[in-house]
């Protein structure tokens, strides 16, 4: 008799992470569940992990029931939450399932979120709400969908246990879910060696992250160096990233920062209305230190922050000068991201900047809602834009005086970088709008609206009619 073997299961598991030893992480065991409903799969992921033949029924064995993986690695590390370190983290609600070689080569993790309480649960019951576990789905795809470098959900299981939330109606439906990312090593774990005074051991993790993530570092004589200076120009691009998706990640704590400069684990998040630089996402932000426009700034911080563990092993002057190039390699990015989203590859950097300047000034002080903008410029764009000024968005009028010179101002610049276009470049135009603009913004009224129908009726249609706007 065929015994059939489950391919989730059957995956080539490296233990890249477990090597190291037990001075990062804890053996744990998952919870068990009463109860196991899929409700999310990405085959997305599945395609670059070379496989198809996957059942639901293989996905809650593995992601679910947690069967055959051992050992599962609780993480160990620290953090400065809300700028005040903070010893007592690490992974209290999720663990290292497994890591994996995709089609591209590149080490992937596999982690947990809401499998059951860890040596750092502090109190907590080591769950993930299903709203939760919804809405970190709708993150990462949408940002995927507007390339951000992020972190991607693979599965999203109902697991039947009614949980009791300050921020929810309670008791409230649960679930686990598995995370897809390139590492789940963070600014924290090396903070907490620091604290250990263990000098050694940051030189092991160092090396590590290295030989995984930055291979190419290898051979080279100031490799330590080497590495916190592309990791400052990675995060520079993250936050860049973030800002033109006029994304509000809401808790930039250093736990919550990646090694490998991508963007992970979605809470209480939000992608702006309008383009509010004091706008915060999450309630517990009193004084808006996590704000949409404090962003790039507490991202410089928690890198400066990273310096504490990596002086021991590298210079106090090559951190000055890796960390230096952030503002720069910042600004750069951040410009070229909004000129993807106004339709442009590549133009004279003055007039980029100044289109940049004009498009934000005139998003601010509109308060228009800030996706809309975008897919209005991709849904509407004619090539006669590029003739007369006047026929971008010529139906649109205002009768605030200053309102009006802005976007008049705004048009102007638009219609002069479009000139600077050769013909195939022009014919370009439309195809990158439509590559970096959705039709839609994930703003939270989006969100409720796929949430309220699975609380009310249990009915999961709009949320994956949703999921199908995201992607195509």
């Amino acid at each position: 008799m065929t015994e059939f073997v489950n391919p989730l299961l059957a995956l080539d598991y490296e233990p890249a992470f477990e090597r190291l030893g037990d001075d990062f992480s804890d053996r744990v065991s998952a919870a068990s569940f009463p109860q196991h409903i899929l409700r999310f799969r990405n085959d997305d992921i599945l395609a670059q992990l070379g496989l198809d033949a996957v059942t639901d029924e293989h996905f809650i064995e593995a992601f679910g029931k947690f069967q055959g993986r051992d050992p599962l690695l609780a993480m160990r590390y620290h953090g400065y939450q809300f700028g005040t370190y903070n010893p007592a983290l690490g992974d209290g609600r999720g663990f290292l399932y497994g890591q994996v070689r995709a089609n591209d080569g590149e080490l992937y993790d596999f982690g947990t979120k809401g499998s059951g309480t860890t040596p750092y649960s502090r109190g907590g019951d080591g769950r993930l709400t299903l709203k939760g576990g919804v809405r970190e789905v709708l993150a990462a795809e949408m940002l995927h969908r507007l390339k951000v470098r992020t972190s991607r959900c693979l599965s999203l299981i109902e697991t039947g246990e009614g949980l009791w939330r300050g921020d929810e109606p309670s008791p409230t439906r649960s679930s686990v879910m598995i995370r897809f990312s390139r590492s789940h090593i963070r600014f924290g774990t090396f903070e907490r060696l620091d604290a250990l005074n263990r000098k050694d051991l940051i030189a092991i993790l160092l090396d590590h992250v290295i030989e995984i993530y930055y291979p190419h570092l290898i051979n080279e004589r100031d490799r330590y160096a080497l590495f916190y200076a592309e990791l400052v120009e990675k995060v520079a691009d993250l936050v860049a990233q973030w800002m033109a998706a006029g994304f509000c990640h809401a808790v930039l704590n250093t736990d919550n920062m990646s090694i490998t400069g991508e963007s992970f684990d979605y809470g209480p998040y939000a992608f702006i209305p309008a383009y509010q630089p004091g706008f915060t996402a999450a309630y517990f932000d009193y004084y808006g230190r996590y704000a949409y426009a404090n962003q790039p700034e507490i991202c410089y911080w928690n890198l400066e922050m990273l310096q504490a563990p990596l002086k021991r092993v590298i210079s106090a002057e090559d951190l000055k000068s890796g960390l230096s190039k952030f503002v720069d390699r910042y600004e750069s990015s951040y410009r070229q991201r909004m000129l993807y989203r106004l339709g442009f590859d590549q133009l004279e950097q003055s007039i980029a900047a100044n289109l940049v300047y004009r498009t934000v000034q005139f998003l601010q002080a509109s308060q228009i809602d800030y996706h809309d903008f975008f897919a209005q410029i991709t849904q509407q764009f004619d090539r006669s834009w590029s003739e007369d000024a006047g026929n971008i968005f010529s139906q649109r009028e205002t009768s605030n005086t200053e309102l009006a010179t802005l976007f008049e101002n705004w048009r102007q610049s638009y219609c002069q970088a479009l000139n600077t276009l050769s013909h195939p470049e022009l014919e370009a135009v439309p195809a990158r709008l439509k590559a970096y603009n959705p039709d839609f913004g994930l703003v939270r009224s989006e969100i409720e609206a796929v949430w309220n129908p699975i609380a009310d009726d249990d009915n999961w249609q709009p949320f994956y009619d949703l999921l199908t706007r995201i992607r195509h």
